[in-house]
C-alpha cells in the first residue's frame, strides 16, 4: 500500500478507536505480584484474572504451612502496612530548577518530600535498577521520630505539614517512649518503605542500614522478614566515639551498627589494600608482579581431614630445590601431608586438579626444628591486571569514621546549620567502594544534611567513576537563621561541596574534579499537575457534580509549568528523573523528544492530523499527547490511533 493511499484511509474512520489513557497513579505492586504468581502457576487464575487460593494451596502441595502458630513477626498495625503498600499515590515531583546545579546535563537528583510518596512514585522508573541503598532512619530515641503514623493520607498529610493546604495541625511529630507503641509506630514507619526499597534493587544489589541499640534487633527482623534471612549479609559494628557515650547506664556506647542485606546475584568489589597491606607482598615473581607466600594448609571451619576427606593427600617435595609435584619419584622424594601443629591430619585448601594447574606458583619448606614440612602458594598482587583488594571485618574503626569527623566535616561546608548529626562521609565511601561499580545508582531516602551525596561525588574524583545518587529528604525544621529546612540543608551542603571540589586552592583534586558531575536536579513532592476525577462525589449535589466534570474536561492545573507536566509524565511512563530530552518543532508545535527519540510528548493543547504523521513518522516506541488537545473531536482521536498503529507505535496515550 503507498503512503498517500494509507493516508487517505484515515480521513473519514469509524470512530470507535481510542488511544489509551496514562494512568496516573504510580506503580501498582499488588498486580506484580499476582502477575507473577499467574506466570508460575497458571492454573490457580480465576475467569476474572483473580488468584484463587485454595488452587495455589493445591498447587503448592505440602510445602504450604496450615499451622497459625508459627514462628514470625507481629506488631499493631502491620496490616495497615500492607494498605499503605498498596495504596497507589496520585502525587508528583515538581522540578526546581532555581534550586538545582547543571540541571541540563546533571544525572543526580536531590528530591525534598516524604519518602514513602517518592518510593512508591520511583516504583515503574527505578524497578530493579538501583545496585545500593544506604539509609541512616531516625533510630527511635524517643525525639527524632517526624514521619506520620497514620497512612491513609500520606500525600494530604505531607502537604498539611509543609503548609501547603489548610490543616488544623501538623501530624508528623516525635514518637515518645510513654506512647504504648512505642517500637510498632517505628516498625509501621520503616516496613513500608523497605518493602519498596526491596523492589528498586537490582538483581546483584545491596542495601546497608545504619542504627543503634534502640532498635537493631527490631530492624534485623524486619529486614529478615522483607529480604529473606538468607540476603543477610553482615552486622557491622562501626566504631564511631572511642570515648564512649555516657547517656547509658554501665556501659559507655562506642558504636553503632552497619545491618547489610545482598541480593543474590551481588558480588562485593572489596576494599583497597592499605599501604601496610601492600608492604606484605615483599617477593617479586619473574613478571614483576610482587607476591607473598601463604600456606596451602587450610585453617579455620572445615580444616580437617574428617570434614574434607578429598583434600586430605600427599604432595611430594624436591628437598633441594622446594618445587613440587604430584608424583613421587628421586628428585621428588619427600611427602608432605597437610598436617595440623598438634600432629592431626588437617586438609589442603585446593583439591588435586588445581594443585596440578599451580604447581609453578608452590613450594615447600621443612618447619624449622621440627620433622614436618609445609606447602605454601604465592599470592600475587595483582590479578588480571587489576590490584588485589581485602575482605572487610565486621569492625570499622579509624578516626575517620567518627562522629567528630563528620560534625567537622559537615561545619566547614554549612556552619551555619547546628543540631544535625551527619554520617561520616568516608563510612559512606567505604559502603560505596563495596557495593558499587563505576555506573551504579546509590538510594538514600533518609539524606539528611547529603552526607551521601557529597561521598558519591568524593569517590568518583577519587578514582573516576560515573557514580550516581538519588537523595530523599523531608523538609524537618534545622536551627538556623538562614537556610529554613532539612532538605534544604541537603541541597545546599552537596552545592557547596561541588564548588568546592573545584577550587584550586582547597579543593582535592580540581583537574580531576572538573571532568565529573557536580550537579543535581532538584524535584519537590508535590499533588499530581492533573486534577481527579472525584469518584466520591455525590451526584445529587448539581454544582459539586458540575465542579468534576469541569474538571474531567479541562483537568491540567493552571498554576502548572509545561517541565512540571512533562517530569510527571516521565516518572509515570517508566523514565528516570535523569533522563535527558530536547524540545523539537514539528509543525509549528513544541515537541519533547526524550531518550533520543524512544519517546514522542507534545504538551500543546491543539493538535492536528499533520502533527500526528510528522511524530509517527519519526518511529518512536511511545507517544503522548493532552487528550483535551483534541478539542473533542473523536475522528481525528481515531485517526491518530491508526496512524501510530500503521508506523508501529507500540504505545500512543492521551493524559
Amino acid at each position: 500500500m503507498s503512503d498517500s493511499h494509507a493516508e487517505s484511509t484515515f480521513t473519514q474512520p469509524a470512530p470507535t478507536e481510542q488511544p489509551e489513557r496514562l494512568d496516573l497513579r504510580s506503580h501498582e505492586i499488588v498486580s506484580d505480584k499476582q502477575a507473577e504468581i499467574a506466570r508460575l502457576f497458571p492454573e490457580v487464575s480465576t475467569e476474572g484474572g483473580k488468584i484463587d487460593f485454595d488452587r495455589l494451596k493445591r498447587a503448592l502441595g505440602e510445602t504450604v504451612d496450615p499451622g497459625k502458630e508459627r514462628y514470625g513477626m507481629s506488631w499493631p498495625g502491620k496490616a495497615d502496612c500492607f494498605k499503605a503498600i498498596q495504596r497507589p499515590t496520585m502525587g508528583t515531583l515538581l522540578p526546581c530548577r532555581e534550586e538545582s546545579v547543571n540541571f541540563d546535563t546533571t544525572e543526580n537528583v536531590i528530591i525534598e518530600g516524604d519518602n514513602l510518596e517518592v518510593l512508591k512514585l520511583m516504583q515503574k522508573a527505578y524497578l530493579g535498577r538501583v545496585k545500593l541503598v544506604y539509609i541512616d532512619p531516625p533510630y527511635n530515641t524517643g525525639n527524632d521520630f517526624v514521619y506520620p503514623d497514620d497512612y491513609t493520607e500520606s500525600l494530604q498529610t505531607y502537604l498539611e505539614y509543609t503548609g501547603q493546604v489548610d490543616s488544623e495541625g501538623r501530624k508528623f511529630s516525635t514518637n515518645t517512649e510513654a506512647d504504648g507503641r512505642f517500637h510498632s509506630k517505628w516498625l509501621n514507619m520503616m516496613y513500608p518503605r523497605l518493602y519498596l526499597a526491596n523492589n528498586l534493587l537490582s538483581d546483584d544489589g545491596a542495601i546497608f542500614v545504619s542504627i543503634d541499640d534502640h532498635e537493631v534487633s527490631n530492624l534485623k527482623n524486619l529486614m529478615n522478614e522483607i529480604f529473606g534471612e538468607e540476603s543477610f549479609v553482615a552486622q557491622i559494628a562501626v566504631v564511631n566515639n572511642l570515648k564512649g557515650r555516657n547517656d547509658r547506664r554501665h556501659i559507655a556506647t562506642a558504636h553503632e551498627y552497619l545491618l547489610v542485606y545482598a541480593k543474590p546475584l551481588f558480588e562485593s568489589n572489596g576494599l583497597p589494600l592499605s599501604e601496610k597491606q601492600k608492604s606484605e607482598y615483599r617477593h617479586s615473581a619473574e613478571s614483576g608482579i610482587p607476591f607473598q607466600w601463604r600456606d596451602l594448609r587450610k585453617r579455620g571451619g572445615a580444616d580437617t581431614r574428617a570434614a574434607r576427606p578429598k583434600l586430605f593427600f600427599p604432595i611430594y617435595a624436591d628437598q633441594e630445590t622446594g618445587d613440587v609435584s604430584l608424583e613421587k619419584n628421586d628428585r621428588f622424594s619427600v611427602e608432605v601431608f597437610p598436617k595440623k601443629s598438634d600432629g592431626t591430619d588437617g586438609c589442603w585448601r585446593w583439591g588435586q586438579q588445581k594443585v596440578k594447574a599451580n604447581l609453578a606458583d608452590l613450594k615447600a619448606t621443612k618447619v624449622e626444628n621440627k620433622d614436618r614440612w609445609n606447602v605454601s602458594y604465592r599470592v600475587y598482587l595483582e590479578r588480571d591486571g587489576e590490584e588485589r583488594t581485602s575482605k572487610p571485618k565486621s569492625i570499622w574503626m579509624g578516626a575517620e569514621f567518627s562522629t567528630d569527623s563528620a560534625t567537622k566535616t559537615f561545619a566547614s561546608l554549612v556552619p551555619e546549620v547546628s543540631g544535625v548529626t551527619p554520617k561520616p562521609v568516608e563510612l559512606i565511601k567505604q559502603i560505596a567502594r563495596l557495593a558499587m561499580d563505576e555506573e551504579d545508582i546509590c538510594l538514600d531516602f533518609f539524606a539528611g544534611s547529603g552526607t551521601t551525596g557529597q561521598a558519591i561525588v568524593s569517590l568518583n574524583i577519587e578514582d573516576g567513576g560515573n557514580r550516581r545518587f538519588v537523595l530523599v529528604q523531608l523538609p524537618e525544621p534545622v536551627e538556623s537563621a538562614t537556610i529554613p529546612n532539612l532538605a534544604a540543608v541537603c541541597r545546599e551542603r552537596c552545592k557547596r561541596y561541588f564548588e568546592k571540589a573545584l577550587d584550586t586552592t582547597n579543593g582535592e583534586n580540581p583537574l580531576a574534579a572538573a571532568q565529573h558531575d557536580l550537579g543535581f536536579r532538584a524535584f519537590t513532592l508535590d499533588e499530581s499537575n492533573f486534577s481527579i476525577w472525584n469518584s466520591g462525589t455525590d451526584t445529587s449535589d448539581i454544582e459539586a457534580f458540575a465542579r468534576q466534570l469541569e474538571l474531567h474536561a479541562h483537568h491540567v492545573r493552571t498554576d502548572r509549568s509545561a517541565d512540571d507536566i512533562l517530569f510527571e509524565l516521565l516518572i509515570k511512563s517508566g523514565f528516570g528523573l535523569d533522563t535527558k530530552f530536547e524540545i523539537v518543532t514539528i509543525c509549528g508545535n513544541a515537541v519533547y523528544s526524550v531518550a533520543d527519540g524512544a519517546m514522542l510528548m507534545c504538551l500543546d493543547h491543539s493538535l492536528s492530523l499533520d502533527l500526528m504523521k510528522d511524530m509517527a513518522e519519526r518511529k518512536p516506541e511511545r507517544v503522548i499527547v493532552l487528550d483535551d488537545a483534541f478539542a473533542g473531536s473523536d475522528q481525528l482521536k481515531t485517526n491518530a490511533v491508526q496512524i501510530m498503529k500503521a508506523k508501529g507505535v507500540t504505545s500512543f496515550r492521551t493524559v
